[in-house]
């Protein structure tokens, strides 16, 4: 291809056999982009997932550790906020991290363990007592989107610990 007069091609002139190159560059830098936005999007979704994770945790515990077994001599586990309602039992914990579960979060797949580690005999025969210890564990299985990564799930998980206040 000769150019005309006074104009030239900005490459130079083409050679037979490579116009297409130029679409089959474009189409692999596409592929590249898009999986490094999608990357960054199911990176940023698995951050979101974890620090979700690592709060409930925190707020079980803090929960279970303002409703022990004493609560009810100062009348602040009354029944009258659903953060008071009576002596903490796991089944509670469960139900009140499923209950702080934000959008994106699959509640149902929640699981959540409360313990109270330190044992009836240390603590006047029953681990709910002030002074005692409870410990929450929370965990959620998380799959990423993007189809290069493993399609298996993986577990996030957190564990708090607290000493009992009531």
């Amino acid at each position: 291809m000769i150019p005309r007069a006074g104009i030239s091609h900005p490459s130079g002139p083409r050679r037979s056999g490579e116009g297409g190159n130029a679409l089959v560059e474009s189409a692999v830098s596409i592929v590249v982009y898009l999986l490094l936005l999608f990357g960054i999007v199911d990176f940023g979704r698995a951050l979101y997932t974890y620090h979700f994770v690592s709060e409930a945790a925190r707020e079980a515990t803090r929960w279970a550790a303002v409703n022990g077994e004493t609560c009810r001599d100062d009348n602040s586990c009354d029944g009258t906020s659903p953060m008071n309602d009576g002596p903490a039992s796991a089944a509670n914990v469960q139900a009140y991290v499923q209950n702080i579960a934000p959008p994106g979060i699959d509640p149902t797949k929640l699981t959540t363990v409360a313990s109270w580690p330190s044992g009836a005999s240390i603590c006047g025969g029953n681990a709910h007592n002030p002074g005692c210890t409870v410990e929450v564990t929370v965990s959620y299985p998380f799959n990423f989107l993007v189809p290069m990564i493993d399609a298996t799930d993986i577990t996030l998980s957190s564990t708090s610990q607290m000493v009992i206040a009531h």
